[in-house]
């Protein structure tokens, strides 16, 4: 196939969001999937770098919403010939409540197919070696045995020495890991096949002591990741590139009608601006425009077709 590829690695669930009432309305979403939701539409607005592909790598089962999953992903424009089948799970479901913006989540996940994803090396070592950019997270490492998790860690590990991109948000969810401290030493670990780094400075704080935004970039540098984007709930944020100095930048708050999604978009903009050749500081720019305009919606995605009339992206 033409084009350079984008290959997002991780978990997209079933998402149940309250829409009113007793109502609630079906759609698909995950952290990795959002992401590269996000990855395609920016993508689209390319007329310089020469175009991208923009593909996900998982496992769904052979269940009825996994293959609504395949329709709506094909419909969009996100490949899915690198995701696999397996006829003895499903996808997993997740269900947001939303009280005055903010989020909770319910989860249920046990049997999702995607715990597996890893399991094929031969076709995950394929994917990421045909891939031009990758992308990953803490989720993505969390759902998987920890023999699994360095696997891909070794593939990633080879990406980045072959001069490509590859990008990561730590993207903490402690109750997935099997404790605190493996949850730390794994997010080390891929801190040091990283290129790009995006934590969110509130979880960082929270789990690994960090004093403020400059003290979380400094850490993530010295863990071993080039570039480093410290998001911080809307707020300043820190960048730190190749030079070592460490810049921040003031972004609007706004008071959000849903938060969800609004890490993802964040990083699909940003790593859709640098694949695109911006500098990181309006990369960051274009990246909070598009954060702001997703918070203000419900739900983790938004319409494709509103986004590619979307200024923030271009």
């Amino acid at each position: 196939m033409s084009g350079r590829l984008f290959l997002s690695i991780g978990e997209a669930m079933v998402e149940l969001s309250q829409h009113e009432g007793a109502l609630w309305r079906m759609g698909f979403a995950g952290d990795t999937l959002n992401t590269a939701w996000y990855m395609r539409a920016c993508l689209d607005q390319d007329t310089v770098a020469g175009g991208w592909r923009v593909a996900y790598f998982s496992r769904l089962g052979a269940d009825p919403f996994s293959e609504r999953m395949i329709r709506f992903l094909d419909a969009n424009r996100i490949e899915t010939g690198y995701i696999g089948r397996d006829p003895q799970r499903n996808v997993g479901l997740y269900s947001i409540e939303l009280h005055e913006g903010e989020r909770s989540f319910s989860y249920w996940r046990g049997q999702s197919a995607a715990r597996l994803l890893a399991d094929d090396e031969a076709a995950l070592a394929s994917a990421i070696a045909q891939a031009d950019a990758v992308y990953f997270s803490g989720v993505t490492l969390a759902i998987l045995a920890p023999d699994r998790r360095a696997f891909l860690l070794e593939c990633v590990a080879q990406t980045r020495a072959a001069g490509k991109m590859t990008a990561f948000d730590p993207n903490l969810r402690p109750q997935l890991w099997e404790s605190a401290d493996a949850m730390r030493e794994w997010l080390r670990r891929a801190a040091g096949v990283a290129t790009i780094a995006l934590p969110s400075f509130d979880d960082e704080a929270t789990w690994f002591g960090d004093a403020d935004i400059l003290a979380c970039a400094r850490r993530w540098r010295e863990d071993g990741a080039g570039e480093v984007v410290v998001k911080n709930g809307g707020g300043t944020l820190a960048l730190l590139a190749g030079s070592g100095e460490i810049e921040t930048q003031e972004c609007t708050r706004v008071v959000p009608v849903d938060s969800t999604g609004a890490g993802d978009s964040f990083n699909g903009g940003y790593l859709a601006a640098r694949l695109r050749g911006l500098a990181p500081s309006r990369a960051a720019r274009c990246a909070h425009d598009l954060a702001m305009r997703v918070v203000g919606a419900r739900g983790a995605l938004l319409p494709m077709a509103d986004l590619s009339a979307e200024p923030a992206l271009r």
